[in-house]
């Protein structure tokens, strides 16, 4: 009973620190909400987080494999990772916010699956994530083996807890201060965080041909 309490801790905090590093995804779902609102911008980390769950699978499946593809082939990912941040960039610093922060029509139906699926797209883009889930996997002795399947049912099932939970807890803040925001100063963060967006993908770009 112990050991299963101490996988949910160990799971927990995993999803958080996956989630918690303010990169590309972080700097989209602040965007999101301050432009659309709380739960659109909750379902781009959903995203983000069915993304880190399948690196996480793939890391307890086989990090000796994983790693030898991504060495491998860390140019090409490198190079499609920086498309994928480039093209979210310049989308960003494009956009108009203007629409965005009209009053709420709720006779509009709301689906919140393109949000799900940009958030997935931009965060499976990155696989050199693996690094980092390996890295936290080793540090919580995550794969131990003694463990049997239920301990890591649930010590997956506690990373996806503890990753939906910090997007909550963050679109909560940013939305309780999405009131001080008004038009002109949204198309500024849509810049400002667009320009960000296309900053990493350049960085990206240049690492890999380094």
């Amino acid at each position: 009973m112990e050991s299963i309490f101490y996988v949910l801790l160990r799971g927990l905090a995993i999803g958080v620190l996956i989630s918690a590093p303010m990169g590309p995804i972080g700097m989209l779902v602040i965007q999101r909400t301050l432009n659309k609102g709380r739960w659109p911008a909750f379902f781009t980390g959903i995203g983000a987080s069915v993304s880190d769950m399948f690196y996480c699978i793939l890391t307890g499946a086989g990090i000796a494999f994983i790693t030898d593809f991504i060495n491998s082939q860390q140019f090409i990912l490198q190079l499609v990772g920086s498309a994928v941040l480039a093209v979210f960039g310049v989308y960003l610093f494009r956009k108009n916010p203007a629409r965005r922060v009209n009053p709420k029509d709720d006779s509009v139906p709301k689906s919140y699956w393109t949000d799900m699926v940009s958030g997935f797209l931009l965060t499976f883009s990155n696989p050199l994530i693996l690094f980092f889930i390996i890295g936290l996997f080793a540090r919580f002795n995550f794969l131990l083996p003694e463990y049997r399947y239920y301990h890591y049912i649930l010590g997956y099932l506690s990373i996806a807890i503890g990753a939906m939970a910090w997007w909550l807890i963050i679109t909560f803040l940013v939305n309780k201060m999405r009131a001080h925001f008004n038009v002109r100063s949204l198309y500024i963060i849509n810049r400002i965080i667009g320009g960000i967006l296309v900053a990493f993908a350049l960085v990206s770009l240049i690492t890999a041909f380094i």
